[in-house]
């Protein structure tokens, strides 16, 4: 059963991991074997997002922004009853919808930490929306502003923080919350056969990307910073932008529990498929 730590314990986690000159390597997890798979390794966080349950029924993460369920439900439901049970020692985030309008944050904080939870991140979020969707989200009271209020009510129900970003202004707001680690956003992960399409090349998410740390360190200069997204998909593509950013680590979700099953499972079904029965 999974191990519930304190936000200056998960910190610590994390920076041993970066004083033995590692990057921090963070996993989003839609089902029990998949959590358990990323524990076993080396995973230094596991993350519940409600995208999760889209992506591993074969469906595309994008699905969680969609009215398809309730992105909090789904989460507590996924950690409490399929990857709580799969996991030993990996500390564990609930991705949350902070600008739900329907709970008390502070108390549902309050429940996500009591039930094992050791930690959060602002997801669905608003973020992802731009031009006439964003705007009158902003204007209707349910904007990115909730989600930095949730992020600073985290904190003080003592669990971890991080925070996906997509533009310089959103980073140096999530800063100012007191958020601990930072995720520049660049895009629906491509590849396989759910994901995005196309994308801008890496040149441009490592120019994103360290707009985003930039913006996020002038406001708290020991805010961590991990990539994510777009053409940031496979083990060398993290490579490159790590040499080329001051990011940390990396934030993988389909990257770690999508594309590596689709390879696989097909590649197993090919193999046998080419077996005769001619051949005895």
């Amino acid at each position: 059963m999974v191990k519930k730590y304190t936000r200056a314990e998960v910190a610590a986690r994390l920076q041993a991991t970066m004083d033995a000159g590692n990057a921090v390597i963070v996993a989003g997890a839609g089902n029990g074997l998949s959590a358990k798979c990323a524990e076993i390794g080396g995973i230094d966080l596991i993350v519940i997002y409600n995208s999760g349950r889209f992506r591993m029924d074969g469906l595309p993460s994008i699905a969680g922004l969609m009215p398809f369920g309730n992105a909090n439900d789904i989460v507590f439901e996924l950690g409490e009853r399929h990857i709580f049970p799969a996991v030993k020692e990996v500390p564990v985030l609930a991705g949350l919808c902070g600008a739900d309008p329907t709970r008390n944050m502070r108390r549902f904080l309050e429940n996500v930490n009591e039930v094992g939870f050791s930690g959060v991140i602002n997801y669905p979020t608003v973020s992802r929306f731009d031009g006439n969707i964003r705007r009158d989200l902003e204007g209707v009271g349910l904007g990115f502003v909730r989600e930095v209020e949730m992020i600073a009510m985290a904190r003080e129900v003592d669990l971890y923080t991080t925070c996906y970003v997509r533009t310089p202004e959103e980073s140096s707001q999530m800063a100012k919350a007191g958020v601990d680690l930072i995720v520049p956003h660049v895009g629906l992960t491509t590849g396989g056969t759910i994901g995005a399409g196309q994308a801008f090349g890496l040149e441009e998410a490592v120019k994103k990307t360290q707009e985003m740390i930039d913006a996020a360190r002038a406001v708290n200069p020991k805010v961590l910073a991990l990539c994510h997204g777009g053409p940031i998909a496979e083990p060398e593509d993290v490579a490159y932008v790590l040499k080329r950013t001051d990011s940390q680590g990396f934030v993988g979700a389909s990257s770690i529990e999508r594309l590596p099953v689709e390879r696989a499972i097909v590649g197993v079904v090919k193999e046998l498929k080419k077996l005769r029965l001619d051949a005895k």
